[in-house]
């Protein structure tokens, strides 16, 4: 399937409480003009999280059997392999897909479904990662739960909810932690699930074939001042790349730590190319395409932002730019 026609998912997570399935309602009660497939994943023998949903006609699919990151991950790949098989036969219609992980969900697991599975790659489209986050108890789970950090490290799409719970105090320090963690995510505040559904649907922040545009205004480097294993910080260069030297750092980089790098992209210079390189990758899988061509007179500068586990990000940065172009040439 073409990249227009693939369906697209978004993989709704957040800590126990933090109000995904409000979030799922107001999605689901939402006069968008879709039928959505819904994937829901409750840690347990028994989902209760159905029962709250609104009554729709959306297709809901419960998955019950344990973390949706681990033991039931061939569960997923086989019900998005029916939800497909239905869809094609005619036996049900959806524009897209989303998935409600357990509050003690690592998202990247579900992640590299879409990477390392043919057929649900083919098919289907990741398109963002949407983490909820609990304004009252945040600080708490983010010290003690490698999960909510891990959630909040993966976002593509940060929303607090609770907020009208805590002192504004209180609120933007989280919002600063939150920026530490995840310098590329957009943070917005919601109120029971009520937010602009065009901040969370069709984001493509997994689209590798979309011009990743890295805006600016989140992707600033922000002091750490926290002690979260999850942090991030953001690679700029003005001297091209020589891609050779970069692929030999990144894999290197890759073998070394992989596992603790969660997310990464960025929009590159690369000598000799006319046109940018757009990449990304989460944990040991990277890809690459080519992006929108440089434009006679445009400045031409490479972005990068990493997002993982205690990286040396002083180590990165060197080898960063001992990969650049000594002089600057673009050929």
């Amino acid at each position: 399937m073409s990249v227009s026609s693939q369906v697209p998912v978004t993989l709704l997570t957040g800590f126990l409480g933090a109000g995904k399935t409000t979030l799922l309602n107001r999605i689901l009660s939402e006069e968008h003009g879709e039928r959505i497939a819904v994937i829901e994943n409750e840690f347990g023998e028994t989902g209760i999280d159905s029962d709250l949903l609104v009554n729709s006609e959306e297709q809901i699919v419960e998955m019950n059997n344990g973390c949706i990151c681990c033991t039931v991950r061939g569960d997923l790949v086989r019900i998005l392999g029916q939800l497909a098989q239905r869809r094609t036969a005619g036996e049900i219609d959806f524009e897209r897909v989303i998935i409600e992980t357990t509050g003690l969900a690592d998202p990247a697991p579900v992640a590299q479904t879409f990477f390392v599975d043919e057929g649900v790659g083919n098919y289907y489209r990741l398109d963002a990662i949407v983490t909820v986050v609990d304004a009252l108890h945040a600080p708490q789970q983010l010290d003690a739960h490698h999960e909510a950090q891990e959630q909040v490290g993966f976002a593509d799409r940060i929303l607090v909810s609770k907020a009208d719970l805590v002192t504004p105090q209180a609120a933007d320090a989280l919002l600063e932690r939150l920026k530490g963690m995840n310098a590329r995510a957009p943070v917005s505040f919601v109120n029971f699930g009520h937010t602009d559904l065009a901040q969370i649907l069709d984001v493509q922040g997994f689209n590798l074939d979309a011009i990743l545009e890295i805006e600016p205004d989140f992707l600033e480097d922000v002091a750490h001042e926290h002690d979260d294993e999850i942090s991030s910080f953001v690679f700029r260069a003005s001297r091209p790349f020589r891609i050779g030297k970069l692929e030999e750092f990144l894999s290197a980089m890759l073998t070394e730590y992989g596992n603790d790098m969660l997310r990464y992209k960025g929009v590159l210079d690369v000598a000799g190319l006319p046109a940018r390189v757009v990449f990304q990758g989460v944990h040991m899988m990277m890809g690459s395409d080519m992006g929108q061509k440089w434009q006679e007179g445009e400045a031409r500068e490479s972005v990068m932002v990493f997002i993982g586990r205690n990286l040396p990000s002083e180590r990165f940065v060197n080898g960063l730019e001992s990969c650049l172009s000594r002089h600057g040439a673009k050929a």
